[in-house]
This record gives C-alpha cells, sequence and structure tokens, in this order.
C-alpha cells in the first residue's frame, strides 16, 4: 500500500528526481543482509474507507468508498554493499533472494548507483555496451560476451521489431568494445574474433560495408567487385548429406551412394591404372551377360527382339575387347583377343539375313568364361587408405551419377533399374544454374576453412556474410547443414589437435531460424530428407558448440515453431515485440513464474526496446538497443510504398537486365524479349 502522500510521477530520492511509479521498475526493500531487489508487476487504485490516523478521531466526514493506490510488487534478486580498498561503497548483485519481505518493511527508491548495480553497468566483466534502461534512468545496459555469446543466444521477435539490426548491432559493438580494449593495452591489429552470419535474406550485405576489410560476403555467382563466390562444394559433403540431397532410398540406393563416394573419395577410379579401369569394365559385361542368363532363354531366344539384344550385346563385346587388347601386353592382350573372336564368332554364326536366330545358354556361357578369363589375370585397386564417404576428399562430382550406374551394372540383379531415378536427381542437381557454380567448386580444404571460418588472428577479416538468397528452396537446408556442419567440425579438431586443448571462439549466427530448424518428428520411413538433416546439424551444435568454443545466435520471428532442443540450449533471450499468442505462450515458460509479467509488454513493445533475461543478466532488463547509423542497418527496414507511389523515391526499372540475369543469359532476341517485357510489366 503506498502512502498518501507518495508522490504521483516524480519522487526526490536523495536529492535527484526520479520518475515513480513506474511499471516493472525497481524497488529495495532492505534487510539484514542487505536489501532485496524487486520490479513492480502491478500498479492500481482500490475502493476503501477514507483512512483514519493514529491517534486522531475521525475527521467527521461521512464514510465514503476513498482511492487507495497500490502496487505489488515480485523479489528476484539481493544487493549487497560491500567497501572497497579507499572505502568507497560498492554495490554488488546476485541472483537470488536471502530474505523476503515481512510485513512493515520499508520498501525504498533505488539510487542511481544502485540502478546500475541492478542492470550491471560497473560489473568489470560487461565489457559491451548494447543500449540503455529506459526504467533505469537511462543507465548503461552493458554484457558480458563470454556469456551471451558462449552459452547460445535467441533473439526473437515479430518482423520489423529490430531484431537483424540488434544481431548486426551486437556483433558491431563487441567489435568496437574489444578495440578499444586493444588500443588500451597497447595491442595492435585487428580482434581475433570470428563471427559467421547465414543470411538467407541477403539483409546483412551492407551492414557492415564501412570497413570492407574486416568482412567477408559470399554470394551465389555471378558476383561483382569485392564480393566473393559461395562455394560449398560437393565433394565436402558427408555420406548423410548426399543421402538427404539425393533422397537415396534405404533398400538399394543408399549402400550403392555409400560405396560410390567411398570409390570416388578414395581415388580408386580416377587414380587407378589403366589395367584396373579394364578390369571394371570386363566385368560390367560379365554382369550383363549373367543378368540374361539369370532370366532363362526369353532373354535371347524365342522372338526377333530378345535375339536382336543379344547380338548387340555381343556384338559391343567383340568390339571393346578387341580395341582394349591394344592398351594389354602379354597374356592379358591374348585372352582379351580371344574373348573378342569369341564374341564376333557367336554373334555371326547365328546371323541369318537380316535377322538373327535363337542363341544358346552354351554360347552365353562360353562368353562369360572368356571374360572372367580377361578380370583374373587384370589388377585390382584397392583405395590408398582408409577413406569413408564422410571424409572431405576431392573427387569430381559429375563422374558420381556414371559412376554409380557402372557399379549397379556390376551389382546385377536388375539393380541398374534401381539406381537410374538417383543418378536423374543428381544430374539434375548439378544441372542448376545458380546451385551448379556453387556444388562444382575445386579450393583446397585449408583455403576454404581460411575463408569462412578465418584465417590466423582473424588477418582477413571477423565477419563472414554467406548470402544464400539466391540458393534454390529445395537444397538450401543441405547447403545450410553442410556450413554448419564444417565449421562445428572444424573447432572441433583443433581443439583436439591444439597441444593446450584449447578453443577457438567463434559465433555462427543463423537468421531465419525458424525455416532450418523447424520443430519436428523423426521421419518414420528412415528416408533422410534435408529439413530433418538441418534441424539435427543444429540440434547437436546447441548441445555441443560451447565445448568447442561455437557459440550460437538464433533470430527468429516464430519461436513456436523452432526446433524445442536448440531453444532449450539457449541461455540467453533477447525479445523484441511478439504478439502471436502461441509464440508469447512458448516465450512465457522462458521466465521464472515471478517475473512472468515483465512479458506483458511483449505485444506492445516499440522497435528498438527488447527484454532481455538469461544467463547474461541476473534480472530480467527492458532495454532499449542502441541505434545503428543508416549505413551500418541490415537491408530489412519496411518497403516505401507512398514514397515510391508519389514519386518522392524514384525506381528505376530494367525487367532485361533481371530476366537475363534469371535465366542466366547476356544477350536475348529484342523482339520476343520486348514482348516478354511488355506482358512483365502489365
Amino acid at each position: 500500500m503506498l502512502e498518501l502522500d507518495t508522490p504521483h510521477t516524480t519522487a526526490l530520492n536523495t536529492g535527484s528526481p526520479v520518475a515513480f511509479p513506474r511499471l516493472n521498475g525497481y524497488v529495495l526493500i532492505p534487510h539484514e543482509a542487505g536489501a532485496t531487489v524487486a520490479y513492480i508487476s502491478w500498479i492500481g487504485i482500490e475502493r476503501s474507507p477514507f483512512p483514519k490516523r493514529s491517534g486522531l478521531k475521525d475527521f467527521g466526514l461521512i464514510d465514503l468508498p476513498f482511492p487507495l493506490r497500490k502496487m505489488a510488487v515480485s523479489p528476484v534478486a539481493t544487493l549487497t554493499c560491500k567497501r572497497d580498498k579507499t572505502s568507497r561503497t560498492q554495490y554488488v548483485l546476485s541472483r537470488g533472494v536471502v530474505a523476503f519481505p515481512s510485513v512493515g518493511d520499508q520498501v525504498l527508491i533505488p539510487t542511481a548507483e544502485q540502478i546500475e548495480a541492478i542492470v550491471g553497468a560497473k560489473d568489470t566483466d560487461r565489457r559491451v555496451k548494447i543500449g540503455v534502461s529506459p526504467l533505469g534512468a537511462s543507465t548503461k545496459i552493458m554484457v558480458d560476451p563470454d556469456k551471451l555469446f558462449g552459452r547460445h543466444l535467441a533473439v526473437l521477435g515479430n518482423t520489423g521489431s529490430g531484431k537483424s539490426c540488434t544481431v548486426a548491432g551486437l556483433i558491431r559493438w563487441s567489435m568496437d568494445a574489444a578495440k578499444k580494449q586493444m588500443s588500451e593495452t597497447g595491442k595492435t591489429g585487428r580482434p581475433n574474433a570470428r563471427f559467421i552470419v547465414l543470411d538467407p535474406n541477403a539483409e546483412y550485405s551492407n551492414a557492415f560495408r564501412d570497413d570492407p576489410q574486416n568482412v567477408r560476403l559470399f554470394k551465389v555467382p555471378p558476383v561483382s567487385g569485392d564480393d566473393r563466390a559461395l562455394q560449398v562444394p560437393a565433394w565436402m559433403w558427408c555420406g548423410h548429406e548426399w543421402t538427404a540431397i539425393s533422397n537415396a532410398q534405404p533398400g538399394a540406393q543408399r549402400p550403392l551412394l555409400m560405396q560410390g563416394l567411398r570409390d570416388l573419395k578414395s581415388g580408386s577410379v580416377s587414380r587407378g591404372s589403366r589395367e584396373a579401369i579394364l578390369r571394371r569394365y570386363v566385368i560390367s559385361y560379365m554382369v550383363r551377360v549373367s543378368e540374361m542368363l539369370s532370366r532363362g532363354t526369353i532373354a535371347f531366344a524365342g522372338s526377333p527382339r530378345p535375339r536382336f539384344e543379344c547380338a548387340g550385346l555381343l556384338n559391343g563385346i567383340a568390339k571393346d575387347c578387341q580395341a582394349w587388347s591394344g592398351d594389354l601386353e602379354g597374356q592379358a592382350q591374348t585372352l582379351m583377343q580371344n574373348a573378342a573372336s569369341a564374341a564376333l564368332q557367336i554373334e555371326q554364326s547365328r546371323k541369318s539375313g537380316q535377322y538373327y536366330n535363337d542363341f544358346l545358354v552354351s554360347d552365353l556361357e562360353s562368353i562369360r568364361s572368356s571374360l572372367e578369363d580377361c578380370a583374373k589375370v587384370l589388377p585390382d585397386v584397392a583405395p590408398e587408405g582408409p577413406i569413408s564417404e564422410d571424409s572431405p576428399s576431392y573427387f569430381d562430382v559429375n563422374i558420381l551419377a556414371d559412376h554409380l550406374e557402372r557399379i549397379a551394372v556390376e551389382q546385377g540383379a536388375g539393380v541398374a533399374g534401381f539406381v537410374a531415378t538417383l543418378g536423374l536427381r543428381i544430374r539434375a542437381m548439378l544441372a542448376d544454374q545458380h546451385l551448379g557454380a556453387v556444388v562444382n567448386g575445386n579450393p583446397t580444404f585449408e583455403a576454404w576453412l581460411e575463408e569462412y571460418v578465418g584465417a590466423d588472428n582473424a588477418s582477413n577479416g571477423n565477419v563472414a556474410i554467406i548470402d544464400l538468397s539466391l540458393i534454390p528452396s529445395e537444397v538450401v537446408h543441405i547447403v545450410v547443414a553442410v556450413l554448419g556442419r564444417l565449421v562445428f567440425e572444424s573447432l572441433q579438431r583443433y581443439r583436439r589437435d591444439n597441444a593446450a586443448g584449447e578453443s577457438l571462439p567463434t559465433v555462427l549466427v543463423l537468421e531465419e531460424a525458424h525455416t532450418f530448424v523447424r520443430k519436428g518428428h523423426e521421419e518414420s520411413s528412415g528416408t533422410a530428407t534435408a529439413t530433418a538433416l538441418c534441424r539435427e546439424t543444429f540440434e547437436k551444435i546447441a548441445r555441443e558448440g560451447r565445448k568447442f568454443g561455437l557459440g550460437l545466435v538464433v533470430s527468429s520471428q516464430r519461436p513456436s515453431e523452432l526446433s524445442a532442443t536448440v531453444l532449450a540450449q539457449c541461455n540467453t533471450f533477447i525479445l523484441h515485440r511478439i504478439v502471436n499468442d502461441a509464440d508469447q505462450h512458448l516465450v512465457g515458460k522462458l521466465v521464472p513464474d515471478n517475473v512472468a509479467g515483465l512479458l506483458a509488454e511483449l505485444p506492445s513493445l516499440p522497435s528498438r526496446q527488447a527484454i532481455l533475461l538469461g544467463w547474461a543478466t541476473p534480472i530480467p532488463i527492458l532495454v532499449e538497443i542502441d541505434e545503428l547509423r543508416a549505413d551500418q542497418r541490415p537491408h530489412s527496414s519496411d518497403p516505401d510504398f507512398w514514397d515510391v507511389w508519389t514519386h518522392e523515391k524514384p525506381r528505376d526499372l530494367d525487367w532485361k537486365e533481371v530476366v537475363g540475369d534469371w535465366v542466366g543469359q547476356v544477350k536475348v532476341d529484342e523482339t520476343e524479349d520486348g514482348e516478354l517485357l511488355e506482358n512483365v510489366g502489365e
């Protein structure tokens, strides 16, 4: 209950005017161990009889209802007072409540110095300023980057509430604070920091342009200027990622795909001798002959079509074996020539004018036997080492589909039919105009890590922005999953190979996180999907990344659609305006019951204001985020409909340029293009 003479708007607190009372403001309740810090969760008026004064009689007035002001407070922390060596008073805030208030305890307005202690402005480990406290006399809000990024951060809020500016600001302000401390201690160079931003909407392209040497911007080719071509080479992908992108089924396709990847990554195809390659070709012919025999005489006798197919096969065997014999010597050459002669002789013996008579089982068995003799004397090539399908070893991804079809033929029993669609999907992916340029690159793995994760002492810049906006939607999840996995595994191996076992602090920022780590159930069919793979990758980063120095920042406008695992591993939250009921309900579970009232402001928060809660702050705090200059903000502002409509902000339109880039053509026919542009304009 507030005293009758309690000020309504402004109070003089130890000589300084302060606003009082205000919802979500702070008060102190002194006790023997210091003071309990409570935030104001409710202020209202209740009707009551006219108040009586102690020791005085009734005022003689009619006993009418009288407005009585009251407020409800929620204890959240404890403020203690200490003295340093110079006998100066220092306030220290600690989590939890040591002593709860009792009836009759005083309730005080905190001083400016006490408010600074409550919001952590004076803590020595809080080095980065992110804003001010609108309810704490505009006191600076400082955060500890170790706590902010070390245990993962979630920035949540509706579109237009300021999430992207907050993320860009956190990166910029952290770097500015690091540079300031380096200059104070006499260190030169740039901070040894690494931020990797996965940007699906091309928002951050210009956010760090004021310091181009400090940012590496990767875009889908073609690129211009200082931008770099985005490369996520397919030879770096692991078997699980290949399974998801090709939709390989678990029966026959997935084992063959794994075998093909092992063959190509180990070099048993590209580095094999000519004799070893010929052995594989001979075996493939053996498999085709055996497949005919397995179907019985219906495959080579009884009607014209099977006879012609068999004759064509024998003719091909004869020509190939004759040509291959020129690459061989000694016994291998003789056996290859014998196989060619035998195939040609059988094919000619069954010919009758323009048609063929029935072939015999003994004909095909003799050819298979001749081919088997050739295969026995030709050497096989084993992989140079135990190369896994997950190894980031280079191979030509354009020959993968052909290689899979060849080993499927070697397997026989109609396996080739199961692999046909697999090869078709792989070829279609590589043929895509935008994606082909991304996955066909051939940088060294060391150079790739230096570009995307960062060079020694971050000499090539602190920020890597990966523009994903033009990657086809059906494969963007795979690209994001590969990027996340490679960054995570590189930091794992860095700590393992580091003599001292130290980690390399790196921050991975995932914009539009609800798109890539959407909550869902595991697929019961056993078929890996790109969406599930992407979610699994970032769930692993959320669970284990902290151990290896990888901090995760997830930014999302739909927290209710995020993976529960990822959200549960985020220890700090910055909550902007949230209107949706489901999102509000989920966010409400993130805070203790006694401060849940603080979230009541979420639907009405203006842009740039947010609630900071979690590991990086002892108590939830309402923060007015510092404003970035216009040239430092991500490109996510609201469109200027009216100014464009009224020609206040002109827009030049050239559909020809758009269409040319879209379809990948430099020049198009003027007449046809003119008709197209007219239709598009209408």
